[in-house]
């Protein structure tokens, strides 16, 4: 009898038909020789401090190094702390029973870094000494999972990605665990959590915010001639930016009495776009979140959901790239994907003699290859899943097309010894762009026909205008944006030889920047205004603080995942990753306790009712002296007031007008929040329109 763990109840439900384990039982399926469990994702994971009999949050405790990590079954918050899940506890129970029953094991958890922590650490915690198996397949499809079963791996072929994820587990705890702790001891007021990953992404997201609010915008003006020849209208705009408006309106009145624009040079070059590659999840996550508004969280889910329904390969892939022997595949994706009705004019675009191979490369493809569809093809699914199985079957469509061929002319003619420049790009061949019939090309200006235009020729001047415009700051990123820095942080870092090192280097990895970026949501760290990421005040209070420091260090954490790479394929023994990581542990905790809560230079705040210091506090305004007992909280009404809210309400004894709030109804109304003598709060409405308070 062999065992079989899933990582989910749905996909031990699809192996367990396959090898003829029919029959049901509570928590697993029986026959065929086979018994088949499952787990729920993480149902057993690193213990945490009290496990250790370690208080939590005391500086005297700090850092927290186990000797030797301890597993625990998940558990889930309660009033009196953690308490065991019971639903996973009986879960363990079962898989102990199973493998209890079995004389060997297979592996069937995702194939990735993940999949695999997840069954050694069930293994490890129920002291399971038994031999087994790995099932690696990218898809779960009849065919992929036959495959698979006709092909087990050994276990130990799989020790290196273990390693790198139990590896990457404990960092996340020592660093994590650590950092949080002593940030909230240093602090004394609310929780701070930080993270390995979490806060050099915060840390990203605050200095391009700093960046954007600090820009100097500085008005500027163009001219633009427009003109017409063979029939053809086209414009020119001039080289040179004026600063003042009236110079370029004098600019103007001179070319005006010339009425002519001599050319000074053309230039034709070819060029050439290359087919994009497969999506990795990354990939994937970032266009989604472009042209479909998904959040990366979101598009990871719908993924997934598209992969349990076998109509996609396994998303939670690095690689863009796929081995030879997929590429005998293609072909026939392609055909079945004709049968979908809104994939059938993408297909029929698709040079069948033509075939673009450069998405074969078996050296790029590490776990998982590049997403591809299935043979599968959905008939039904929901609007997000539709949006996102085109994405990815156009993807497919596109990749294996030829490149797109372009030529672009630059054009540059002289009026009274000012210069116009024209870029003019023209399709010679559409290729792979034909696919969605996407020919924009941020910054050109596209021309389908140009006049015949030569050096020396006079072309008249029809109008001019002056164009007002203004210098951009850095855009505040998107997620999109966010998730393709994150992806080569080694960009964002300024010493050359450092950046060099890390170039193409990532923070996190596809399967967890999703995660990443909503555990900043999550902890009141950044909030979505329309596509853009902004962080809270909250989240600008951690980064003045640790922005300096080893936690915030994006550098530090990519070579980390650099290490992790070395530790997989058993470069580097984990042993040693291990003794750093401690090291850094105890020099982060050190750098977070010594600090101090930032103050608010320049603002004095007086309690109204004993006129004693006032001090602001993460979630409530209270007076320093304990016998006035003053204090309000800042949450009203479901809203944080923010320390401007509050500087004026202590101040001017009224605050802004607080927007959105919600009341008992449920709901919502705009008040000021008036200060009264003896420190009490009441509201006042905005008046209306017939000078009525409402």
């Amino acid at each position: 009898m062999k065992a079989i763990l899933a990582e989910k109840p749905s996909v031990a439900s699809e192996l367990a038909r396959i090898v003829g384990a029919t029959e049901k039982k509570d928590g697993y399926y029986e026959g065929g020789g086979f018994m088949v469990t499952w787990a729920y994702g993480h149902l057993v994971g690193l213990a945490m401090p009290e496990d250790y009999g370690v208080k939590g949050f005391v500086k005297e405790s700090l850092p927290i190094i186990p000797e030797h990590f301890m597993l625990t079954g998940r558990k889930v918050r309660s009033s009196g702390g953690y308490v065991e899940d019971e639903g996973s506890k009986k879960q363990l129970q079962t898989i102990s029973y199973v493998f209890d029953r079995c004389d060997s094991i297979i592996a069937a958890t995702d194939a990735g870094r993940e999949g695999e922590v997840i069954f050694r650490y069930i293994y490890e915690y129920l002291n399971c000494k038994k031999s087994f198996e790995r099932l690696w397949i990218s898809s779960l499809t009849e065919k992929a999972i036959i495959a698979g079963f006709d092909n087990l791996r050994r276990g130990s072929d799989f020790d290196g990605l273990f390693y790198a994820g139990r590896e990457r587990s404990q960092a996340d705890w020592l660093i994590g665990i650590n950092a949080t702790q002593a940030l909230t001891v240093a602090m004394s007021d609310g929780l701070f959590s930080l993270g390995r990953v979490q806060t050099p992404t915060l840390a990203l997201i605050c200095k391009r915010y700093n960046e954007n609010k600090s820009f100097d915008i500085k008005n500027y003006f163009q001219i633009q001639l427009e003109h017409a020849r063979e029939g053809i209208i086209f414009k020119t705009l001039s080289v040179d930016k004026c600063e003042d408006k009236k110079k370029a309106e004098a600019i103007i009145r001179l070319l005006e009495r010339s009425g002519n624009a001599v050319v000074k040079q053309v230039e034709t070059k070819p060029s050439t776009i290359q087919a994009p590659l497969l999506f990795d999840l990354t990939g994937l996550q970032k266009e989604a979140n472009k042209k479909l508004g998904y959040s990366a969280e979101r598009t990871l889910e719908l993924a997934q959901n598209l992969y349990e329904k076998k109509f996609i390969t396994y998303p939670r892939t690095g690689s863009k790239y796929i081995p030879e022997d997929v590429w005998p595949e293609i072909p026939g994706l392609i055909l079945a994907l004709n049968s979908r009705k809104s994939c059938q004019g993408a297909v029929e675009k698709v040079k069948w003699e033509r075939y673009n191979k450069h998405i074969v490369n078996s050296l790029k493809v590490t776990d998982h290859h590049g997403i591809l569809i299935t043979e599968n093809i959905p008939t039904m699914l929901d609007g997000q899943e539709n949006a996102l199985y085109d994405m990815i079957a156009k993807r497919l469509l596109e990749a294996v097309s030829p490149a797109c061929y372009r030529e672009i002319t630059d054009v540059t003619v002289s009026v009274s010894d000012y210069d116009f420049a024209l870029k003019a790009v023209k399709i010679t061949s559409g290729g792979w762009k034909m696919i969605n019939g996407d020919f924009e090309q941020e910054g050109d200006d596209l021309i389908g026909d140009l006049p015949a235009l030569q050096t020396g020729l006079q072309i008249k001047i029809n109008s001019s205008q002056v164009l007002a415009k203004k210098t951009k700051p850095p855009a505040l990123f998107t997620e999109a944006d966010l998730l393709a820095t994150m992806e080569n942080v080694g960009n964002t870092i300024k010493d050359d030889e450092q950046k060099k090192a890390l170039k193409g280097i990532g923070i996190g990895t596809p399967a967890t920047r999703a995660a990443v970026i909503e555990t900043l949501f999550e902890r009141d760290y950044i909030r979505r205004d329309k596509k853009t990421l902004i962080p809270t005040e909250k989240g600008m209070l951690v980064y003045s603080i640790v922005s300096d420091k080893k936690i915030a260090d994006a550098a530090m954490t990519a070579q980390w995942e650099i290490a992790f790479e070395k530790i997989e394929n058993l470069e580097l023994k984990d042993s040693v990753f291990h003794a750093d990581i401690e090291t850094i542990t105890r020099e982060i905790t050190a750098e977070l306790l010594n600090i101090s809560r930032p103050s608010r230079e320049g603002v004095d705040l007086s309690c109204p009712k004993c006129k004693d210091k006032a001090v602001i506090r993460e979630k409530v305004v209270k007076c320093v002296n304990e016998e006035c007992g003053w204090i309000i909280f800042r949450k009203v009404c479901g809203v944080q007031l923010s320390y401007k809210d509050i500087e004026d309400l202590l101040t001017k004894k009224r605050s802004p007008l607080i927007k959105k709030m919600i009341g008992k109804s449920n709901n919502s109304f705009d008040a000021f929040i008036v200060l009264g003598s003896d420190g009490s709060t009441s509201f006042e409405f905005p008046k209306t329109k017939k000078g009525k308070s409402r």
